[in-house]
């Protein structure tokens, strides 16, 4: 048995076998507390209690504007999210939801009739699909066929996450769109920590270290990827803590699209302005942590973030005035830094 397979099949009996609902975790990095947006929380109370009883997430990865898109919901477990994309995408859309255990997945199966009823749609508009994250081309996925890929507090159960990044691009839409919470660490994971079956399946063995991260991104044709939110997690597991000794771990939400950008934020003299006509953001528009567009006002933008606007599923929600015709040189933008820094490290590409 090679390592990685090993490491799969931990992960498998932690969330197949040794939990049975969420209140048997050790920690709360799995099951953070981030709070759950409005508009969602009259969909949740909808979702079936078998399904919210054995939800594994760190955040809620889910994005605006699914109305009619084809969403791929990686590491969906008993579907929570998945039913919650089901409801947002609408009867016209679809959602996919993989995963490799088994009993999480009949769990999920069980009630995709129960939510299709509950939402009154003719048929149900979700598929589950039995099978590794690493390799979604197995499973059927088409290059090119996905408009978002969203996963909650997954990827960092995967011992092979370059795979995992490299199949989510090739899988995603020109302008699609990748949208996931996991947990981060602020150093890389020492040997005997990383196999730790305790610490991988609370969602700590397996942390993304953050520059680490950055470079897979690169490598794998990302060259600027934005953080939505960011929160430090307290382990609240005094054994756990002390085994852990200096290592920090944050809640990220992270957003990134298949799209032509550089590797800095470039200065065109680029303007843009929200139109305000996104529901569930009439004010104002969060794309990431330092960009909030309020509808109507003018914001100067760096080419990078004039194309997640323009050339994505969010063109019909603004008006981005200037081309790419006049080159002003960097563009400045202040950045509040990478995951888990508190301040903007010199050399950072981006926004």
């Amino acid at each position: 048995m090679t390592d990685n397979h090993h490491a799969l099949e931990t992960v498998k009996q932690y969330y197949g076998k040794t939990l049975k609902t969420n209140v048997d975790l050790k920690t709360n990095a799995c099951c953070t507390l981030d709070a759950m947006p409005a508009h969602l929380k009259p969909i949740l109370s909808q979702i079936h209690p078998e399904v919210l009883e054995k939800f594994y997430g760190c955040g809620s990865p889910i994005p605006a504007v699914l109305e009619g898109k084809t969403v791929l919901d990686l590491g969906c477990g008993t579907g929570r999210d998945t039913f919650l994309l089901s409801k947002l995408v609408g009867p016209e859309g679809k959602v996919i939801g993989v995963d490799m255990t088994t009993e999480q997945l009949a769990v999920a199966k069980k009630h995709i009739n129960y939510h299709a009823q509950t939402f009154d749609y003719c048929k149900s508009n979700v598929e589950f699909l039995n099978g590794y994250i690493e390799d979604l081309e197995g499973l059927g996925i088409k290059t090119g066929s996905i408009d978002v890929v969203v996963s909650n507090c997954v990827i960092n159960l995967s011992p092979e996450k370059r795979k995992v990044f490299s199949e989510i691009f090739r899988v995603l839409k020109s302008g699609g769109e990748l949208y996931f919470a996991d947990i981060f660490s602020d150093r890389r994971i020492p040997q005997h920590l990383a196999k730790d079956p305790t610490l991988v399946g609370e969602c700590l063995g397996g942390a993304l270290y953050t520059e680490d991260f950055r470079r897979l991104m690169m490598d794998v044709g990302c060259l600027d990827h934005r953080v939505v939110t960011q929160r430090k997690l307290t382990i609240e597991n005094p054994e756990l803590e002390h085994q852990l000794g200096a290592i920090s771990f944050y809640s990220v939400t992270v957003r990134a699209f298949k799209l032509k950008l550089e590797d800095r934020c470039e200065d065109y003299g680029q303007v843009a302005y929200y139109l305000g006509t996104i529901p569930q953001c009439p004010q104002a528009f969060p794309l990431d942590d330092h960009h909030l567009f309020e509808k109507g006002r003018p914001v100067l933008v760096c080419s990078n973030t004039a194309a997640m606007l323009t050339q994505t599923r969010y063109a019909p929600h603004f008006r981005v005035e200037g081309d790419l015709s006049t080159h002003y040189g960097l563009f400045d933008c202040g950045p509040k830094g990478s995951v888990g820094s508190i301040e903007p490290p010199s050399n950072q590409g981006c926004c």
